[in-house]
Protein backbone atom coordinates (compact mmCIF):
# COMPACT_ATOMS: atom_id res chain seq x y z
CA UNK A 1 0.00 0.00 0.00
CA UNK A 2 2.35 2.66 -0.71
CA UNK A 3 3.84 4.45 2.13
CA UNK A 4 0.70 4.35 4.04
CA UNK A 5 2.40 1.72 6.52
CA UNK A 6 5.78 3.52 6.77
CA UNK A 7 3.85 6.53 7.66
CA UNK A 8 1.57 4.26 10.03
CA UNK A 9 4.96 3.70 11.73
CA UNK A 10 5.83 6.72 12.37
CA UNK A 11 2.70 8.24 13.88
CA UNK A 12 2.69 5.56 16.48
CA UNK A 13 6.20 5.88 16.93
CA UNK A 14 6.00 9.41 18.01
CA UNK A 15 3.23 8.75 20.21
CA UNK A 16 5.85 6.28 22.52
CA UNK A 17 5.03 2.93 20.67
CA UNK A 18 8.09 0.72 20.26
CA UNK A 19 7.39 -0.90 16.32
CA UNK A 20 8.36 -3.73 14.33
CA UNK A 21 7.80 -4.53 10.89
CA UNK A 22 8.33 -8.15 8.91
CA UNK A 23 8.77 -8.02 5.22
CA UNK A 24 8.27 -10.42 2.12
CA UNK A 25 9.75 -9.35 -0.35
CA UNK A 26 12.20 -6.60 -1.41
CA UNK A 27 9.01 -4.12 -2.09
CA UNK A 28 8.48 -4.48 1.59
CA UNK A 29 11.55 -3.84 2.71
CA UNK A 30 11.54 -0.24 0.09
CA UNK A 31 8.81 0.51 1.87
CA UNK A 32 9.58 0.32 5.10
CA UNK A 33 12.27 1.86 7.82
CA UNK A 34 16.06 0.18 8.15
CA UNK A 35 15.84 0.28 11.76
CA UNK A 36 12.61 -1.84 12.79
CA UNK A 37 12.92 -3.91 9.84
CA UNK A 38 13.04 -7.43 10.04
CA UNK A 39 12.79 -9.58 6.43
CA UNK A 40 11.48 -12.93 6.35
CA UNK A 41 13.10 -15.01 3.71
CA UNK A 42 11.93 -18.60 4.56
CA UNK A 43 9.60 -21.16 3.29
CA UNK A 44 5.74 -20.58 3.95
CA UNK A 45 5.75 -24.13 5.66
CA UNK A 46 8.38 -22.05 8.26
CA UNK A 47 6.38 -19.12 8.55
CA UNK A 48 3.76 -20.24 11.50
CA UNK A 49 7.04 -20.99 13.50
CA UNK A 50 8.68 -18.00 12.58
CA UNK A 51 5.78 -15.62 13.55
CA UNK A 52 5.09 -17.52 16.68
CA UNK A 53 8.72 -17.02 18.13
CA UNK A 54 8.95 -13.53 16.71
CA UNK A 55 5.29 -12.33 18.71
CA UNK A 56 6.65 -14.13 21.68
CA UNK A 57 10.17 -12.86 21.49
CA UNK A 58 9.51 -8.88 21.02
CA UNK A 59 6.16 -9.30 23.60
CA UNK A 60 3.92 -7.87 21.05
CA UNK A 61 0.60 -6.25 22.03
CA UNK A 62 -1.02 -5.73 19.18
CA UNK A 63 -0.48 -6.40 14.69
CA UNK A 64 -2.08 -4.30 11.98
CA UNK A 65 -2.75 -6.27 8.94
CA UNK A 66 -3.51 -5.50 5.35
CA UNK A 67 -6.58 -8.28 4.41
CA UNK A 68 -6.70 -11.00 6.52
CA UNK A 69 -7.43 -13.57 3.98
CA UNK A 70 -3.42 -13.92 2.32
CA UNK A 71 -1.56 -16.78 3.65
CA UNK A 72 0.52 -14.96 5.95
CA UNK A 73 -1.67 -12.26 7.37
CA UNK A 74 -4.05 -15.24 7.82
CA UNK A 75 -1.73 -17.45 10.07
CA UNK A 76 -0.39 -14.12 11.56
CA UNK A 77 -4.01 -13.61 12.62
CA UNK A 78 -4.76 -16.90 13.58
CA UNK A 79 -1.41 -17.28 16.34
CA UNK A 80 -1.51 -13.66 17.66
CA UNK A 81 -5.37 -14.83 18.79
CA UNK A 82 -3.46 -17.56 20.15
CA UNK A 83 -1.02 -15.69 22.29
CA UNK A 84 -3.99 -12.77 23.73
CA UNK A 85 -2.37 -10.74 21.04
CA UNK A 86 -4.80 -7.32 19.77
CA UNK A 87 -5.44 -8.11 16.02
CA UNK A 88 -6.46 -4.85 13.76
CA UNK A 89 -7.12 -5.13 10.07
CA UNK A 90 -7.20 -2.80 7.25
CA UNK A 91 -8.87 -3.31 4.43
CA UNK A 92 -10.48 -0.78 1.27
CA UNK A 93 -13.05 1.13 3.12
CA UNK A 94 -16.76 -0.59 3.60
CA UNK A 95 -17.82 3.33 2.33
CA UNK A 96 -16.58 4.96 -0.45
CA UNK A 97 -15.06 7.00 -1.02
CA UNK A 98 -13.28 8.74 1.53
CA UNK A 99 -13.13 5.85 4.02
CA UNK A 100 -10.53 3.02 4.64
CA UNK A 101 -11.47 0.05 6.80
CA UNK A 102 -9.95 -0.75 10.32
CA UNK A 103 -11.48 -3.35 12.65
CA UNK A 104 -10.37 -5.20 15.63
CA UNK A 105 -10.13 -9.22 15.05
CA UNK A 106 -11.12 -9.08 11.02
CA UNK A 107 -12.47 -7.38 8.30
CA UNK A 108 -15.59 -8.66 5.84
CA UNK A 109 -16.44 -12.37 6.64
CA UNK A 110 -14.16 -12.27 9.53
CA UNK A 111 -15.70 -9.31 11.06
CA UNK A 112 -17.59 -9.23 14.48
CA UNK A 113 -19.75 -6.54 13.77
CA UNK A 114 -23.20 -7.50 14.81
CA UNK A 115 -25.83 -9.10 12.21
CA UNK A 116 -28.94 -8.70 14.04
CA UNK A 117 -31.19 -5.78 12.98
CA UNK A 118 -32.66 -5.23 16.30
CA UNK A 119 -29.15 -4.19 17.20
CA UNK A 120 -28.94 -1.43 14.67
CA UNK A 121 -32.92 -0.80 15.35
CA UNK A 122 -32.05 0.41 18.74
CA UNK A 123 -29.31 2.84 18.10
CA UNK A 124 -29.89 6.71 18.93
CA UNK A 125 -29.29 8.40 15.04
CA UNK A 126 -27.59 11.78 14.99
CA UNK A 127 -25.77 13.42 12.51
CA UNK A 128 -22.31 12.13 11.05
CA UNK A 129 -20.13 14.63 10.56
CA UNK A 130 -19.71 14.94 6.32
CA UNK A 131 -15.61 13.40 5.41
CA UNK A 132 -12.99 15.34 4.41
CA UNK A 133 -12.06 15.05 0.77
CA UNK A 134 -9.56 11.69 0.87
CA UNK A 135 -7.18 13.13 -1.98
CA UNK A 136 -6.74 9.28 -3.51
CA UNK A 137 -4.11 10.00 -5.92
CA UNK A 138 -4.12 7.05 -8.47
CA UNK A 139 -0.73 8.46 -9.96
CA UNK A 140 0.29 7.29 -6.56
CA UNK A 141 -1.35 4.44 -6.87
CA UNK A 142 0.21 3.10 -9.97
CA UNK A 143 3.64 4.61 -9.36
CA UNK A 144 3.96 2.74 -5.62
CA UNK A 145 2.64 -0.58 -7.42
CA UNK A 146 5.20 0.03 -10.14
CA UNK A 147 8.32 0.20 -7.74
CA UNK A 148 6.73 -2.62 -5.42
CA UNK A 149 6.29 -5.25 -8.46
CA UNK A 150 9.65 -4.08 -9.81
CA UNK A 151 11.64 -4.11 -7.17
CA UNK A 152 10.17 -7.44 -5.85
CA UNK A 153 10.70 -8.72 -9.22
CA UNK A 154 14.67 -7.78 -9.28
CA UNK A 155 15.54 -8.60 -6.51
CA UNK A 156 13.66 -12.08 -6.20
CA UNK A 157 16.71 -13.73 -4.81
CA UNK A 158 16.89 -11.72 -1.78
CA UNK A 159 13.39 -13.60 -0.95
CA UNK A 160 13.76 -16.66 -3.31
CA UNK A 161 10.70 -18.55 -0.79
CA UNK A 162 7.91 -15.76 -0.96
CA UNK A 163 4.73 -17.37 -2.35
CA UNK A 164 2.59 -13.75 -3.52
CA UNK A 165 -0.93 -14.42 -3.41
CA UNK A 166 -1.76 -14.03 -6.84
CA UNK A 167 0.66 -13.82 -10.46
CA UNK A 168 3.60 -11.97 -9.72
CA UNK A 169 5.04 -10.86 -12.88
CA UNK A 170 6.20 -7.04 -13.48
CA UNK A 171 6.33 -7.52 -16.87
CA UNK A 172 2.65 -8.98 -16.65
CA UNK A 173 1.59 -6.08 -14.48
CA UNK A 174 2.54 -3.49 -16.86
CA UNK A 175 1.27 -5.15 -19.71
CA UNK A 176 -2.14 -5.67 -17.85
CA UNK A 177 -1.94 -1.55 -16.80
CA UNK A 178 -1.31 -1.07 -20.64
CA UNK A 179 -3.92 -3.50 -21.88
CA UNK A 180 -6.22 -1.60 -19.16
CA UNK A 181 -5.67 2.13 -20.05
CA UNK A 182 -6.21 1.14 -23.96
CA UNK A 183 -9.78 -0.51 -23.30
CA UNK A 184 -10.82 2.14 -20.90
CA UNK A 185 -10.17 4.58 -23.73
CA UNK A 186 -11.50 1.74 -26.49
CA UNK A 187 -14.61 1.51 -24.00
CA UNK A 188 -15.79 5.42 -24.29
CA UNK A 189 -16.64 4.31 -27.86
CA UNK A 190 -18.15 0.75 -27.86
CA UNK A 191 -19.99 2.33 -24.73
CA UNK A 192 -21.09 5.92 -25.34
CA UNK A 193 -24.76 4.57 -25.75
CA UNK A 194 -25.08 2.56 -22.55
CA UNK A 195 -26.07 5.64 -20.31
CA UNK A 196 -28.91 6.61 -22.13
CA UNK A 197 -30.54 2.90 -22.68
CA UNK A 198 -30.39 2.32 -18.91
CA UNK A 199 -31.49 5.95 -17.72
CA UNK A 200 -34.35 6.03 -20.29
CA UNK A 201 -35.11 2.86 -22.49
CA UNK A 202 -34.81 0.32 -19.91
CA UNK A 203 -34.93 2.50 -16.76
CA UNK A 204 -36.25 0.39 -13.86
CA UNK A 205 -36.67 -3.05 -16.30
CA UNK A 206 -33.28 -4.03 -15.35
CA UNK A 207 -31.17 -6.37 -12.59
CA UNK A 208 -27.99 -4.90 -11.98
CA UNK A 209 -25.37 -7.35 -11.60
CA UNK A 210 -21.82 -6.11 -10.51
CA UNK A 211 -18.92 -8.79 -10.86
CA UNK A 212 -16.11 -9.05 -8.68
CA UNK A 213 -12.54 -9.38 -9.51
CA UNK A 214 -11.28 -12.71 -10.41
CA UNK A 215 -9.12 -13.21 -7.52
CA UNK A 216 -11.42 -11.56 -4.84
CA UNK A 217 -10.49 -13.48 -1.60
CA UNK A 218 -13.84 -12.24 -0.54
CA UNK A 219 -15.03 -14.95 -3.26
CA UNK A 220 -12.46 -17.39 -2.50
CA UNK A 221 -12.76 -16.86 1.42
CA UNK A 222 -16.17 -15.62 2.29
CA UNK A 223 -18.56 -17.51 -0.40
CA UNK A 224 -19.17 -20.87 -1.99
CA UNK A 225 -17.81 -19.95 -5.48
CA UNK A 226 -14.20 -20.38 -6.70
CA UNK A 227 -14.84 -18.59 -9.99
CA UNK A 228 -16.71 -15.68 -11.29
CA UNK A 229 -17.92 -17.99 -14.17
CA UNK A 230 -19.61 -20.43 -11.60
CA UNK A 231 -21.51 -17.41 -10.27
CA UNK A 232 -22.40 -15.75 -13.90
CA UNK A 233 -24.23 -19.25 -14.62
CA UNK A 234 -25.77 -19.25 -11.83
CA UNK A 235 -27.26 -15.79 -11.73
CA UNK A 236 -28.05 -16.60 -16.01
CA UNK A 237 -30.02 -19.50 -15.66
CA UNK A 238 -32.29 -18.62 -12.45
CA UNK A 239 -32.84 -15.31 -14.70
CA UNK A 240 -33.64 -17.06 -17.67
CA UNK A 241 -36.25 -19.50 -15.78
CA UNK A 242 -37.90 -17.23 -13.11
CA UNK A 243 -37.31 -13.36 -14.39
CA UNK A 244 -40.13 -11.70 -15.12
CA UNK A 245 -40.83 -10.80 -18.92
CA UNK A 246 -39.92 -8.09 -20.57
CA UNK A 247 -37.37 -7.63 -18.20
CA UNK A 248 -33.35 -6.95 -18.76
CA UNK A 249 -29.92 -8.40 -16.76
CA UNK A 250 -26.75 -6.35 -17.09
CA UNK A 251 -23.49 -7.32 -16.19
CA UNK A 252 -20.77 -4.38 -14.91
CA UNK A 253 -16.68 -5.51 -15.07
CA UNK A 254 -14.94 -4.80 -12.12
CA UNK A 255 -12.56 -1.60 -13.03
CA UNK A 256 -9.66 -3.14 -11.65
CA UNK A 257 -10.23 -6.37 -13.98
CA UNK A 258 -10.24 -4.31 -16.72
CA UNK A 259 -7.08 -5.47 -18.01
CA UNK A 260 -6.80 -8.80 -16.92
CA UNK A 261 -10.45 -10.14 -17.69
CA UNK A 262 -13.42 -9.56 -20.28
CA UNK A 263 -16.73 -11.49 -19.35
CA UNK A 264 -18.26 -10.61 -22.43
CA UNK A 265 -18.25 -13.76 -24.88
CA UNK A 266 -18.38 -15.91 -21.80
CA UNK A 267 -21.90 -14.22 -20.70
CA UNK A 268 -23.25 -14.00 -24.35
CA UNK A 269 -22.48 -17.57 -25.30
CA UNK A 270 -24.21 -18.93 -22.12
CA UNK A 271 -27.29 -16.45 -22.38
CA UNK A 272 -27.28 -17.74 -25.95
CA UNK A 273 -27.60 -21.23 -24.84
CA UNK A 274 -30.36 -20.46 -22.72
CA UNK A 275 -32.20 -18.24 -25.45
CA UNK A 276 -31.76 -14.73 -23.29
CA UNK A 277 -29.03 -13.18 -25.51
CA UNK A 278 -31.60 -9.89 -26.10
CA UNK A 279 -32.13 -9.38 -22.10
CA UNK A 280 -28.73 -9.48 -21.66
CA UNK A 281 -26.54 -6.66 -21.69
CA UNK A 282 -22.61 -6.39 -20.30
CA UNK A 283 -20.26 -3.36 -20.21
CA UNK A 284 -17.59 -1.92 -18.23
CA UNK A 285 -17.18 1.64 -17.76
CA UNK A 286 -20.68 2.99 -17.43
CA UNK A 287 -21.10 5.63 -14.27
CA UNK A 288 -22.11 3.36 -11.43
CA UNK A 289 -24.61 5.37 -9.91
CA UNK A 290 -26.63 5.34 -12.86
CA UNK A 291 -26.35 1.57 -13.12
CA UNK A 292 -27.54 1.08 -9.44
CA UNK A 293 -30.48 4.07 -9.20
CA UNK A 294 -32.12 2.57 -12.79
CA UNK A 295 -32.10 -0.53 -11.41
CA UNK A 296 -35.04 -2.89 -10.36
CA UNK A 297 -32.56 -4.92 -8.37
CA UNK A 298 -29.42 -5.90 -7.68
CA UNK A 299 -27.63 -9.41 -7.47
CA UNK A 300 -24.00 -10.17 -5.89
CA UNK A 301 -21.91 -12.45 -3.86
CA UNK A 302 -20.55 -9.73 -1.21
CA UNK A 303 -19.63 -6.89 -2.99
CA UNK A 304 -19.46 -3.45 -1.48
CA UNK A 305 -21.35 -2.35 -4.23
CA UNK A 306 -24.34 -4.11 -2.61
CA UNK A 307 -24.07 -1.88 -0.08
CA UNK A 308 -24.14 1.20 -2.33
CA UNK A 309 -27.22 -0.80 -3.74
CA UNK A 310 -29.02 -0.64 -0.40
CA UNK A 311 -27.65 3.23 -0.02
CA UNK A 312 -29.83 4.05 -3.19
CA UNK A 313 -32.79 2.47 -1.67
CA UNK A 314 -32.63 -0.58 -4.42
CA UNK A 315 -33.48 -3.94 -3.39
CA UNK A 316 -30.36 -6.23 -2.95
CA UNK A 317 -29.59 -9.90 -2.43
CA UNK A 318 -26.20 -11.72 -1.51
CA UNK A 319 -25.13 -14.72 -2.37
CA UNK A 320 -21.85 -14.74 -0.18
CA UNK A 321 -21.15 -13.69 3.37
CA UNK A 322 -21.56 -10.32 3.30
CA UNK A 323 -21.25 -8.03 6.41
CA UNK A 324 -24.51 -6.29 5.07
CA UNK A 325 -26.47 -8.88 4.80
CA UNK A 326 -28.76 -8.12 7.40
CA UNK A 327 -32.98 -8.80 7.27
CA UNK A 328 -34.18 -5.36 6.37
CA UNK A 329 -31.48 -4.27 4.86
CA UNK A 330 -30.96 -7.04 2.06
CA UNK A 331 -33.39 -9.81 0.89
CA UNK A 332 -31.54 -12.06 3.39
CA UNK A 333 -33.28 -15.18 3.73
CA UNK A 334 -35.09 -14.86 0.28
CA UNK A 335 -34.13 -17.35 -2.94
CA UNK A 336 -32.67 -16.17 -5.92
CA UNK A 337 -35.15 -17.57 -7.62
CA UNK A 338 -38.45 -15.92 -5.46
CA UNK A 339 -35.92 -12.52 -5.48
CA UNK A 340 -36.80 -12.03 -9.15
CA UNK A 341 -40.53 -11.70 -8.34
CA UNK A 342 -40.51 -10.94 -4.37
CA UNK A 343 -37.87 -8.60 -3.84
CA UNK A 344 -38.24 -5.91 -0.56
CA UNK A 345 -36.83 -2.21 -0.72
CA UNK A 346 -34.18 -1.86 2.27
CA UNK A 347 -35.46 0.01 5.60
CA UNK A 348 -34.35 3.38 4.92
CA UNK A 349 -34.02 4.50 9.11
CA UNK A 350 -32.57 1.07 9.49
CA UNK A 351 -29.68 1.76 6.65
CA UNK A 352 -28.90 5.15 8.20
CA UNK A 353 -28.33 3.55 11.54
CA UNK A 354 -25.65 0.92 10.32
CA UNK A 355 -24.50 2.78 8.03
CA UNK A 356 -24.03 5.54 11.33
CA UNK A 357 -22.46 2.55 13.50
CA UNK A 358 -20.53 1.24 10.52
CA UNK A 359 -18.71 5.02 10.22
CA UNK A 360 -17.98 5.57 14.05
CA UNK A 361 -16.65 1.88 14.43
CA UNK A 362 -14.58 0.80 11.29
CA UNK A 363 -13.98 3.75 9.25
CA UNK A 364 -11.49 5.99 8.99
CA UNK A 365 -11.21 8.89 6.63
CA UNK A 366 -8.58 9.02 4.40
CA UNK A 367 -7.24 6.71 1.78
CA UNK A 368 -3.83 4.46 1.48
CA UNK A 369 -2.82 6.56 -1.56
CA UNK A 370 -3.64 10.39 -0.19
CA UNK A 371 -5.21 11.91 3.44
CA UNK A 372 -3.53 9.89 6.09
CA UNK A 373 -6.31 9.56 8.75
CA UNK A 374 -6.04 12.11 11.34
CA UNK A 375 -7.37 9.20 14.00
CA UNK A 376 -4.01 7.22 12.91
CA UNK A 377 -1.76 10.19 13.45
CA UNK A 378 -3.26 11.59 16.68
CA UNK A 379 -3.53 8.30 18.31
CA UNK A 380 -1.26 5.71 20.27
CA UNK A 381 -1.92 2.11 19.78
CA UNK A 382 -2.98 1.40 23.26
CA UNK A 383 -5.88 4.08 22.47
CA UNK A 384 -7.46 2.58 19.37
CA UNK A 385 -11.22 1.59 20.04
CA UNK A 386 -12.14 -1.52 21.84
Amino acid sequence: MGTFFKKLDLAFRKQGARTFRIGFNMGDQFFSHKDNYTPFRGTPKEWPDFITRFLADNRIDKIFLFGDCRYYQHVARNIAFEQHIDVYVFEEGYIRPHYITLEKFGVNGFSHLPRDPQFYAQIPKHPVPSPKHAQNSKTKMVLSATAYYALSNLFGHRYPHYVHHREFSALKEAFYGLRGLLRKGLYKVTEYHYPALITSKISKKYYFVPLQTHNDFQILQHSSYRSIEKFIIEVLESFARHAPDGTYLIFKHHPVDRGRRDYRHFIVDQAALLDIRERVHIFHDVYLPDCLKHAIGTVTINSTVGLTSIGYGIPTITLGDAIYDIKGLTNKGLSLRKFWHQHKKPDRDLYLKYKQYLIEHTQLNGSFYGLFPKELANITPSQHQE
